[in-house]
């Protein structure tokens, strides 16, 4: 085979986590699974490949509540998901797949597979390391790519519970790499850049209070007053609707900041205390307007004390008579 052709073979194996999940095997998708949790038993291996996984741990993660001892739920699936990979342990087809069974427990190898969750790990790690580093371009450029893979929540629809914590994982990744990303937009006041990369981080999370000050900042240098308003609101709802919580102070003050009617629309709120402190009592039915009890009482006059008198004793005597 040439070398050329090496080249545009690529992997045999191609498996997508990120969004709608999709497998490949040597260019034909795999639509059709010979048992309900094949499929989820296939999407567990591959991201523990090599792994040789107990029948305990896999019962736990796959069918919870289940008895692992007494049910055959794990060779039932197995057994379809060898026939539709051909993933036979001892003659593995063109794919390279093999699922082997070993020490109690499940293995799988696969040869040639490419995997967007490898990937994008790969470059948000390696993108990281190289904004630690100050290499500002490569960082861009690995986070930049790290997030073109990033096509939706891991394995999306599915609910599972080793499948939220990848979940979250992956998603708090694809933060962090936006997160930098949208330092670096900020340092080159790249507006345009800086819009587009808040609004993508909202699309993963949109409660990061983080970005909507970074939304709140970049219009007030641009004098967009009514736009910082609008996103302020915007968070203080979604906040309190969803979240049942008020906004970070750290917020708030931005806010007040970029626009003085805010603070000054809190302002009264602070004073009323005060203002209700000066207020006169309230006068009780059938007291007369000029009774003490309706007077509010002024503060205590201070003492008056006399002076020493320091006059030599017969100058004393003189003023007396």
């Amino acid at each position: 085979m040439s070398t050329a052709a090496t080249e545009t073979a690529g992997p045999a194996v191609r498996v997508r986590f990120l969004g709608d999940f999709e497998l490949t095997v040597n260019g034909a998708p795999v639509r059709h699974w010979r048992a309900g949790k094949a499929r989820g038993l296939f999407q567990y291996l591959v991201v523990h490949r090599g792994q040789t996984l107990t029948r305990e741990r896999l019962y736990a993660s796959l069918w919870p509540g289940s008895d692992s001892t007494a049910g055959s739920s794990l060779k039932v699936a197995a057994h379809a998901l060898r026939r539709v990979l051909d993933a036979h342990p001892d003659r593995p087809g063109d794919s390279g797949i093999r699922l082997l069974y070993r020490d109690f427990g499940y293995v799988l190898h696969v040869a040639g597979l490419w995997s967007d969750l490898d990937r994008f790990q790969d470059l948000v790690h390696t993108g990281l390391r190289a904004a630690t580093a100050g290499d500002t371009p490569l960082a861009r450029t690995r986070l930049r790519s790290a997030l073109s893979l990033y096509g939706g929540e891991f394995l999306r629809g599915e609910s599972a519970d080793w499948v939220v914590e990848q979940r979250e994982y992956l998603r708090a990744l694809a933060l962090r790499a936006l997160g930098v990303l949208r330092a670096d937009a900020e340092a080159r006041e790249d507006f345009v850049d800086l819009i587009g990369l808040c609004k993508r981080t909202l699309e993963i999370d949109r409660h990061h209070e983080e970005t909507y000050r970074a939304l709140m900042a970049a219009h007030g240098r641009r004098g967009e007053l009514a736009c910082v308003r609008r996103w302020y609101e915007l968070c203080a709802r979604r906040m309190r609707e969803e979240l049942a919580v008020a906004p970070d102070p750290e917020t708030q003050l931005l806010l007040r900041t970029l626009l003085p009617a805010a603070a000054r629309e809190s302002a009264p709120a602070a004073l009323a205390p005060t203002v209700r402190a000066l207020r006169s009592p309230v006068r009780r039915p059938g007291t007369p307007p000029w009774s003490a009890e309706a007077r509010t009482p002024l503060p205590p006059r201070p003492v008056r004390r006399a002076r020493p008198d320091n006059r030599a004793p017969a100058v004393r005597i003189r003023a007396a008579d």
